[in-house]
């Protein structure tokens, strides 16, 4: 039946209402769904994001990474890891061993004073040198220079024997070796400006390369467990035949070039002479 006709407009009008109240109602729901649906993503993109910086900040980084990582042994090196490092003319019978840590004051004043002498004699086939790093400093004095230093002198071997040498000579130079409190070691560019000493790693790219992505770096944490297994307690600590080599009337390693030369006539005498 078909409303009266002076209802007709009241009629219009209360259909025009309930469309829209249907169309708002329409909006809402749709407004509530979008708010909604934001609130999850925006949830789900702070999971996620959280997720993310957790497992960033557990990811290794650094020297912490090292210790996973792969070892590549620097040529020239023999031995588990490659950490057995020796030096000199294979008809040598005796074999001087050298323990020392890069950010070692003393173990600098020692190469200054007597590191000539040492590299003459290995030169002669006086005796082989087996070299021992450590990285203790690192601990006592905080950083990562003593790390980061032995593992470019492994850089500095695989490029030759004689430019480890020289690179070891470089760091413990006067010019460029820090106080013990100065981590400038732990610098990748400033062990390279210490290479600019020694020509066969002068504007050696491949050097530089292997010091700045630290390919020796797992090497280099593997030589210092083997210096601490050593039982070595200081440094510069030298010794042959098991026995430690100390300046005449001490027990500490010689400290100039006339010490060092009386003490491994010593020892290389003493040696030569025993049952």
């Amino acid at each position: 039946m078909s409303p009266h006709p002076s209802e007709a407009p009241k009629a219009a009008a209360r259909e025009r209402l309930r469309a829209e109240r249907a169309r708002e109602a329409r909006r809402r729901t749709v407004l509530r769904q979008a708010v909604v649906t934001a609130s999850a993503v925006a949830v789900l993109a702070a999971v996620g994001g959280a997720s993310y910086l957790v497992m960033e900040a557990t990811e290794p980084s650094g020297w912490e990474a090292a210790k996973e990582a792969p070892v590549v042994k620097p040529r020239h090196t023999s031995g588990e890891n490659g950490t057995t490092v020796v030096i000199g003319r294979p008809t040598a019978t005796k074999t001087l061993e050298v323990y020392e840590d890069p950010r070692c004051p003393i173990c600098a004043s020692f190469e200054q004073a007597a590191g000539e002498t040492l590299k003459k004699d290995v030169d002669a086939g006086t005796y082989k040198v087996r070299f021992v790093g450590g990285t203790f400093i690192d601990t006592t004095a905080r950083g990562e220079g003593s790390k980061n230093a032995l593992s470019a002198l492994g850089a500095a071997l695989d490029v030759s024997p004689e430019a480890f040498l020289d690179y070891k000579s470089a760091l413990y130079s006067a010019n460029f070796h820090p106080e013990e409190n100065d981590d400038k070691f732990a610098r990748d560019d400033y062990l390279i400006e210490v290479a600019g000493a020694v020509p066969a790693l002068r504007n050696n790219a491949a050097f530089a390369q292997a010091v700045r992505q630290g390919t020796f770096d797992a090497w280099a944490l593997k030589m210092s467990a083997a210096f601490d297994a050593s039982g070595v307690t200081g440094t510069p600590t030298l010794m042959m035949d098991g026995e430690k080599i100390v300046a005449e009337g001490t027990k500490n390693a010689p400290m100039t070039a006339e010490q060092f030369t009386t003490a491994i006539a010593k020892a290389l005498k003493k040696q030569s002479t025993a049952p």
